[in-house]
């Protein structure tokens, strides 16, 4: 199984980026616009079908959102993978920014360079609309 890791620290205040993140049906608006140019939700708010710029799409299952932890999990479900289980989390910074992280497990190994080059991509997307909130507003 391949690990990826994609890190970014933000000029925007902690809540304001968790309440981006934890939008499960707005990653195409609020998260990654740009980079996810389509989200319609399914089964209620459990699973998002998330259209991408190159066109590839897919099928996320939430996992889980914990509030306190500011952690989001996500699985896609029947796509290309084998596996494929993802977590992003919001970390404070002393300074009052964000730091981002993103983290992706995927079978099979090979399957590690295309979802690592998008994940890169979409790392840049949401840096930049994260930046676009501001350090000390509040939601």
């Amino acid at each position: 199984m391949a690990t990826l890791r994609q890190e970014f620290v933000v000029d925007a205040a902690p809540a304001l980026v968790w309440d981006a993140l934890r939008d499960f049906g707005a990653v195409h608006t609020r998260l990654a616009p740009g980079f996810v140019v389509g989200c319609e939700m399914e089964q209620g708010d459990e699973v998002r079908h998330v259209t991408f710029a190159n066109g590839y799409d897919v099928r996320e299952r939430l996992v889980g959102i914990d509030e306190q932890a500011r952690r989001l999990a996500y699985t896609v479900v029947g796509g290309k993978a084998a596996h494929h289980h993802a977590s992003a989390q919001v970390l404070a910074e002393p300074d009052g920014r964000t730091r981002f992280v993103w983290i992706t497990d995927v079978l099979p190994h090979e399957a590690a360079g295309p979802i690592g080059a998008m994940m890169a991509l979409g790392a840049a997307a949401m840096a930049k609309a994260l930046a676009a909130l501001g350090p000390f507003r509040q939601p």
